[in-house]
């Protein structure tokens, strides 16, 4: 990709039939998307690019990850019109949270009794287990044609009468993006057939690896664990009284997250995390499925009975990032781009939505005192509102994960002591518990 051009090298903004746009979004994953359906409202024009081809995305494939949502999160996924679109199936509650260390059977537990009130009751669940495939799914079908115009075919560029509509987002589908440019007039972007597209406004919602963000010169501190995490869906003998589990047990740290019985056999259902060295995953994701099932029920100590694989198999690298910046001129980032999160505390998905929730939000009351919107105030308010919302749990989440994956003897008995104190201290657990609402 190129930089950015010189200051002082502008052209004109072409018209909106030149393919000018007030928000480009890069990447239509599920916070591209959401970003796009939340400002349907505000009348603007949006276009999204995305290097997957529209097809793909209409029917994501399953890829392991379950997602756990807050029910702030579900909140606004049902604002957005995207909650009633998931089955009943594919919605887990999330009641209760389990944190384990080593073979101790002890655990401390956040209930959602712990969590807080709602209408002066307490919620019957801390959030919820929805299939990242069925999010993306279910956001695809918000924004595209089911309801209402939607541009374009793959690596196809819309004609100006294709996409009079501005309420209706486009896209531009099936073709990476080959070069970024921004200059103090607007945003330009090249795309791998030669197209170009401009925009007042370019968001970053392209992974935490963002090649967009790289692009325009925002630096981000990157952290690699050295470690890999397994994904996949099993059936066990013993139930999960749909409490999710977070065990960080010596050399290995194992996740739990709660499903509903298998639609097929009635069994519990579990999407199962497993996380080692990169180097020893490797053997792991060699076995053989009867030797997976039985490798698995050890390493969870029995505790489920007889476990079963349940789907495919996926392993990701673990791998931290933030950005130092989360704007720069006439850019915004959002979702991973803004901040990639280590999963082991959940919040990756939930704080992608929030950045997404802060940028519309902020790009609305541009429009209400008539301000350009990429107007370095407008930027700047995001960046400060998303910033205190991720910055702190990010921070956080590094120091958990580096305290309970030491095998040092205090890092030991510091995990063991703490986890005691937790379950002890009421603010403490309701504490917890509010961050996983998302209260």
């Amino acid at each position: 990709m190129q930089t950015d051009t010189p200051a002082g090298h502008s052209v004109p903004a072409p018209t909106w039939g030149d393919r000018h746009f007030d928000v480009l979004i890069v990447g239509a994953g599920p916070a591209g998307l959401s970003l796009a359906q939340l400002l349907k409202p505000q009348g603007l024009r949006v276009a999204l690019v995305e290097q997957t081809p529209a097809d793909a995305l209409s029917q994501p494939a399953f890829d392991g990850r379950e997602i756990a949502l807050t029910q702030h999160s579900a909140g606004l996924l049902r604002q957005m019109g995207v909650w009633e679109r998931f089955s009943a199936e594919a919605v887990s509650p999330l009641c209760d949270a389990r944190v384990l260390d080593g073979a101790n059977p002890f655990a401390m537990t956040i209930s959602h009794h712990d969590a807080p009130t709602v209408a002066g009751a307490a919620p019957s669940e801390l959030g919820f287990l929805v299939g990242n495939h069925h999010i993306r799914r279910a956001l695809f079908d918000v924004v595209s044609p089911r309801m209402g115009p939607w541009s374009c075919a793959d690596g196809a560029v819309p004609d100006a009468a294709e996409v009079v509509d501005t309420t209706r987002p486009v896209l531009f589908a099936g073709h990476a993006v080959h070069a970024v440019s921004t200059t103090d007039d607007m945003a330009q972007v090249t795309l791998s057939n030669g197209d170009v597209l401009s925009a007042d406004l370019l968001v970053a919602a392209d992974s935490r690896h963002s090649s967009t963000r790289r692009a325009l010169g925002l630096a981000a501190d990157m952290h690699d664990f050295g470690r890999s995490m397994l994904v996949c869906t099993m059936t066990h003998d013993e139930p999960h009284h749909h409490a999710a589990w977070e065990w960080f047990d010596y050399g290995q740290t194992l996740a739990l997250l709660p499903m509903n019985p298998c639609p097929d056999t009635g069994m519990h259902r579990s999407s199962v995390v497993l996380t080692l060295p990169s180097s020893e995953m490797l053997a792991v994701q060699a076995l053989e499925e009867p030797a997976f099932n039985a490798a698995m029920a050890q390493r969870f100590a029995k505790r489920l009975g007889r476990m079963a694989l349940a789907s495919t198999r996926h392993v990701y690298p673990l791998v931290a990032v933030y950005p130092r910046q989360l704007v720069g001129r006439r850019l915004a980032c959002v979702g991973d781009a803004a901040c990639g999160m280590h999963p082991v505390t959940a919040h990756g998905f939930n704080l992608g939505l929030k950045s997404v929730e802060a940028l519309a939000a902020e790009l609305g009351r541009a429009r209400r005192l008539g301000r350009s919107l990429a107007d370095e105030r407008v930027l700047a308010r995001y960046e400060r509102t998303h910033w205190l919302a991720s910055r702190p749990t990010y921070l956080a989440t590094q120091l958990v994960t580096r305290l309970y994956t030491s095998e040092s003897p205090p890092a030991r008995l510091a995990r063991h002591v703490a986890l005691r104190i937790g379950q002890r201290l009421a603010p403490f657990r309701q504490a917890v518990a509010a961050s996983l609402t998302g209260a």
